[in-house]
């Protein structure tokens, strides 16, 4: 079947035509192989072209977040899906990053090689599929000409296998059991034949009870766990201290609730900053990474204008990009931004991001030394504190502070999203801090971070943050978190000296940002806490490293909000 927006266009399967498996040599000689879709008309056309580590014949009728090549096809371009370095169809070895940048470049410049190619080529799709655009994009192929980047990273450390230092446990362990799956099986049918193996004695020794563990499958995952400091191991693949040779158009795609958020961004902002005169896009929906084409996420509903078309944009976009085409293109009139606005649940453009009219406001935390849970005495106020006792509360890694919604990937076991957050904040590890009830409408809209001054009995500790939006009923939806690893306080490169007891130290949570329209009668709410588990590995205090680490220590934390130590929820307020 062809992709359900062709319904109502005048088109038939027979203008479309299909390549399967055209195969491509790399400089090392490694045969990559893809599907090629193209209109069947004679002539030239530009090239939309997606490198995917996850199975190109996955998607030829579209489904999310790959579109539909046959419907891009029907509409006048070339569109290609190829399967990278060691994945399904093509030959080699895979290990996540390192061959992109040759193997991207490469394959645009062949992709626009090819007789029906006009030369110009975007590259386009979502997650991986967005850093394969990216990572081609530091060889600087000639022929290429935009991106159409969904929810992906700007640095495969930080945003991507570690956050804040600590490391995204739950979406790291998933990814490498998934990417494992292929390589498992390709070694196995590589190996013998199956027949040959029924005549292996004893039967204790049959083939694939001998096949190769994790360590071999997937060493990436070890030396992701080996590299917890960013350094040259990581560098080599950043986008981020290469935004200044980027000079490319692109058109970037995130979610409120996407693990990738931070990367989404920032690519945004930094790019548009250094490179003026070439054409940004940015789009922020209320989505999970799972899909921006629904309307209702974890606990709530963001009405019918909350899903996306992909199609229809990145058929705008390349129209645009591609072919110049402006006349009745609804890209073409719109402003750079395009948000949307939780709690009001509407669209809305901008001409920036972040807002210059949005007032930074300090939200200080105050207590009278007991705002632990949602029953304490945990406050959020404009008034800056004065002499108070701190906050304190054990964090035991034996038993964690569960995972509840935010954005994650991509789990069945847990969900992402908008979630009631009331089991988290009965706990006792748990400070809960929040503002009287609404008068009026507030909107935050733009980067959020919690200033803290904080103090540990243990060498090292996580301190988490999380904005929540507490409705009238009590329901308590978190909106966006963020943690920091005590050892990186310093920096992502560095370890930081052991914490010492009864020592203060100011600290940044970075929380990314959000868009939400506070409701009359709402609560704006700040939990700190020290672990948010499984989406992050727990802290074992010990100060030992995460990949060997075992030793777990209790740690007594401490929160201070005093005069001369005042923590603060940073919000930015948008006039209304």
């Amino acid at each position: 079947m062809l992709h359900p927006t062709l319904a109502g266009a005048q088109l038939r399967r027979e203008s479309i035509q299909l390549e399967k498996d055209v195969a491509m040599r790399t400089h090392d000689g490694v045969m990559l192989r893809a599907d090629i879709y193209r209109p069947s008309l004679d002539g030239k056309f530009p090239v939309l072209l997606q490198r995917n580590p996850y199975n190109k014949d996955r998607w030829p009728s579209g489904s999310w977040p790959s579109h539909s090549p046959a419907w891009l096809a029907s509409q006048g371009y070339v569109a290609i899906i190829q399967d990278t370095r060691g994945r399904y169809a093509s030959e080699g070895e895979f290990y996540p990053f390192r061959d992109e940048i040759r193997d991207g470049y490469e394959a645009v410049e062949w992709a626009a090689s090819l007789p029906y190619s006009n030369g110009r080529v975007c590259l386009y799709g979502s997650s991986y599929v967005g850093a394969t655009q990216w990572l081609a994009a530091l060889a600087h192929p000639a022929h290429l000409a935009a991106l159409f980047p969904v929810m992906t990273s700007s640095d495969y450390y930080q945003g991507w296998i570690y956050r804040g230092g600590a490391l995204e446990l739950l979406f790291s362990g998933f990814w490498m059991n998934y990417l494992a799956i292929d390589t498992l099986s390709r070694r196995a049918s590589q190996a013998t034949s199956t027949l040959e193996w029924t005549e292996a004695l004893p039967l204790a020794d049959y083939p694939l009870m001998a096949m190769p563990d994790a360590r071999v499958v997937a060493p990436y995952f070890r030396d992701w766990l080996d590299h917890e400091s960013d350094g040259s191991y990581w560098s080599r693949w950043s986008i981020e201290k290469n935004y200044d040779t980027l000079k490319l158009p692109a058109y970037h795609v995130g979610g409120w609730y996407d693990i990738f958020l931070e990367g989404t961004l920032r690519n945004f902002t930094e790019l548009r900053k250094r490179h003026p005169g070439l054409r940004h896009y940015l789009t922020v929906g209320p989505w999970t990474h799972d899909s921006p084409s629904d309307r209702k996420y974890g606990g709530l509903d963001f009405g019918p204008a909350a899903p996306l078309d992909t199609d229809k944009e990145l058929l705008a976009y390349a129209d645009l990009s591609l072919k110049g085409k402006k006349k009745r293109n609804p890209l073409a009139q719109r402003a750079a931004v395009k948000i949307f606005v939780m709690g009001e649940n509407v669209w809305r453009e901008e001409s920036e991001w972040p807002l210059r009219r949005a007032r930074s406001t300090h939200y200080y935390l105050h207590s009278g030394g007991g705002a632990n849970s949602s029953s304490g005495d945990g406050v959020l106020s404009v008034q800056v504190p004065g002499k108070e006792p701190f906050d304190s509360f054990v964090y035991d890694p034996r038993n964690p502070v569960p995972t509840t919604g935010g954005p994650l990937c991509c789990s069945r076991e847990l969900k992402s999203g908008p979630f009631d957050q009331g089991k988290v904040e009965a706990r006792s590890d748990v400070l809960v801090y929040s503002a009287p009830f609404l008068k009026e409408p507030l909107e935050v809209t733009g980067p959020v971070k919690v200033v803290l001054y904080v103090s540990s009995d243990v060498p090292d500790t996580d301190f988490t943050a999380k904005l929540v939006d507490v409705y009238p009923d009590e329901k308590a939806y978190n909106l966006t978190e963020g943690i920091l690893r005590m050892r990186r306080r310093e920096g992502w490169d560095k370890l930081a000296p052991p914490l010492q007891k009864d020592q203060i130290y100011r600290i940044e949570v970075d929380l990314i940002g959000t868009s939400n329209l506070f409701q009359k009668g709402h609560r704006i709410r700040l939990e700190i806490s020290s672990s948010n588990f499984p989406r992050f590995d727990r802290n074992l205090n010990s100060g030992e490293s995460v990949l060997n680490g075992r030793n777990i220590r209790v740690a007594r934390n401490q929160v201070f909000h005093r005069g001369s130590h005042p923590s603060a929820l940073v919000l930015p307020v948008v006039p209304r």
